[in-house]
């Protein structure tokens, strides 16, 4: 596979989208014999991989997603990559994977991100530099158990806003009646392949529907919101007469702590002085019009306003109803979605200070000598 070229003056960095760029290399690093080696930088993307290895039968592996930005004072930063090391980190644990300590994981990210240093968006081009960490199991086992060899993977491809402009004008979304994307003590908390491969068919079903996103609720009582398909769920209230508003998101098992959500939350509460709440969350609370805004959010979108959310029903002799639900006006992004993502986006470009010091590391990362 041939690199990409981002060579010339006039390259368009807009109109990458989320797609999958070759840059000059990404890094391995291999666990054997209870440790870690000291990682290498490779440029063949394709790995030889044994055929009967843990990840391949039993889904033995966790990956996670992070950015990282060429900001206004020139300097490459990252967005929260400690977040995202713990998170790999609980995931591997659950997974009974050897988990990289945070001191490798950010070795790993600096080392590939200098190495493919002019695949760094320019500041100001809407793009960054997508970061993928994954982590999975290569021992040959047949039974089902943990291998005790594996390899840990970091690439790095550029991408321009997944939704042209920043945010999309809000989308519909369903909630199908006959589909779950975890079990209440399941694996829905962390961030493996598993979770993601169980929705891709009801997400191809509902997009044939004209519903780009699909919203799962809990799957026990089919009562409670969880997330939707690849981004934690958020909703807002209508503004009081302070002019502050509530930022409302799920508390539950089995959904993902998401570090935008988390970063989301922190502005609302500390920037923009909302309240914030992490609770259970009742659909009926959507359906009697409390919200007057609700968002996807995640690394990918960063906020996906959604302006209608559907409810499949299904009724006694087997047949289906569709509850409908408009948020808002249902075709216009609101103002405090507004607020929070020019916050964040403003943040990780270095256009307002940085209070949480979110932005690592604080010199930058600059190509080797």
């Amino acid at each position: 596979m041939s690199k990409f070229d981002v060579s010339s003056p006039n390259f368009n960095w807009s109109e990458l989208g989320f797609s999958y760029r070759q840059t000059n290399c990404h890094i391995i690093y291999k666990f054997k014999g209870g440790q870690w080696d000291k990682g290498e930088l490779v440029s063949e993307p394709y790995l030889p991989i044994h055929i009967a290895a843990t990840t391949l039968h039993y889904g033995q592996n966790c990956f996670d997603g992070l950015k990282a930005f060429r900001m206004k004072d020139g300097k490459v930063r990252v967005f929260r990559p400690q977040a995202n090391g713990e998170r790999i980190i609980q995931s591997c644990e659950y997974c009974m994977m050897a988990p990289p300590t945070i001191e490798m994981f950010l070795d790993g990210i600096k080392r590939v991100i200098k190495a493919n240093i002019e695949y760094v968006p320019p500041y100001g081009s809407g793009a960054s530099l997508y970061i993928r960490p994954v982590l999975f199991g290569t021992q040959a086992k047949v039974g089902v158990s943990s291998s005790d060899e594996f390899a840990f993977i970091i690439f790095v491809t550029p991408v321009s806003d997944y939704y042209k402009g920043g945010m999309s004008n809000p989308v519909r979304s369903l909630i199908m009646a006959n589909s779950d994307r975890a079990a209440p003590y399941g694996s829905g908390h962390v961030k493996i392949g598993g979770n993601y491969v169980a929705t891709v068919r009801s997400s191809y079903l509902a997009k044939k529907r004209g519903y780009p996103i699909l919203l799962f609720l809990d799957s026990a009582t089919k009562t409670y919101i969880e997330e939707f398909t690849t981004s934690n769920f958020f909703a807002l209230t209508p503004c009081d007469s302070r002019g502050k508003r509530h930022y409302v998101t799920p508390k539950s098992h089995s959904i993902l702590n998401s570090v935008t959500n988390m970063s989301l939350e922190q502005i609302a509460k500390e920037i923009l002085g909302w309240e914030v709440e992490r609770r259970r969350i009742n659909i009926s609370e959507v359906e009697e019009g409390k919200f007057n805004e609700i968002a996807a959010c995640g690394t990918a979108v960063v906020i996906t306003p959604v302006g209608e959310i559907d409810r499949e029903i299904i009724k006694e002799d087997g047949n289906i109803d569709i509850e409908k639900n408009i948020i808002g006006d249902g075709t216009t992004v609101g103002s405090g979605l507004i607020d929070l993502y020019q916050t964040l986006i403003h943040i990780q470009n270095g256009e307002i200070e940085d209070p949480f010091e979110w932005m690592w590391p604080t010199n930058g990362i600059e190509a080797e000598n």
